[in-house]
């Protein structure tokens, strides 16, 4: 069952904006049920994206939407990891504290003690050779990283690493999240994603769902700025 659409509690806008409302319905049966992408990673995909904009109320309510759907605490983690590489600490406490919240430990498991996290570094030229084989060369912003903070492109490579390798979604779904989350701030990047993704299978009607579920948190832009990628890829 959906849920109801946000827009229709304004009152101006069902009043005087019934085009407004039923378009955006539209775009929220995409998201909202299964297609070309599972609802329950359209929920985990909206959700970072409003987070990524700050709508933490937005966030909130669609992750909350995809655990009901059955995604998992580890799955939702995914999010987060994207987060932490792609837009900084600030996104990624935000994304850690509603996942707390959605997902609370139960009664047996209790609040697990802190522990130090196991710290890996990268082996020497292999931030470069993984800059190499991703994108085909070193872009130039890489390439001055490599040049003049080495230990910053090997945080890079690491993130990124992690971004990809680390989460609970299969590759072509962690792919689909990142268009969706750049998608969300209209920035050209989402072109190198959309070509991994089709690397690792993705469809066109899977990233086109992805793009959409950028949407609520930033509007039909998100299409015009993303979408448009698709065909030029």
């Amino acid at each position: 069952m959906r849920d109801r659409n946000a827009l229709f509690n304004s009152e101006l806008l069902t009043e005087l904006a019934p085009f407004t409302i039923s378009g955006y319905d539209l775009f929220r049966e995409v998201i909202e049920t299964d297609g070309a992408v599972p609802a329950k990673l359209k929920g985990l995909f909206a959700a970072a994206a409003a987070c990524n904009r700050r709508y933490p109320a937005l966030a909130r309510k669609e992750l909350d939407r995809a655990a009901r759907l059955g995604l998992t605490r580890n799955e939702a983690a995914s999010a987060l990891i994207l987060l932490s590489s792609l837009r900084g600490e600030g996104a990624a406490l935000s994304f850690d504290a509603m996942i707390r919240e959605v997902y609370p430990p139960s009664a047996h498991q209790g609040h697990p003690a802190p522990h130090q996290p196991e710290l890996v570094r990268a082996a020497p030229g292999e931030a470069e050779a993984n800059f190499k084989a991703y994108f085909g060369t070193v872009p130039p912003a890489l390439a001055t990283l490599l040049r003049l903070a080495p230990k910053g492109a090997d945080g890079y490579f690491l993130m990124r690493k992690g971004t990809i390798d680390c989460n609970q979604l299969d590759r072509k779904a962690a792919e689909l999240m990142l268009i969706a989350v750049l998608a969300s701030d209209y920035s050209p990047q989402a072109a190198t994603h959309i070509r991994a993704a089709r690397a690792v299978g993705a469809t066109d009607e899977e990233m086109a769902e992805a793009i959409l579920c950028a949407v609520p948190s930033a509007g039909i832009a998100a299409w015009m700025a993303a979408g448009v990628l698709i065909e030029a890829q």
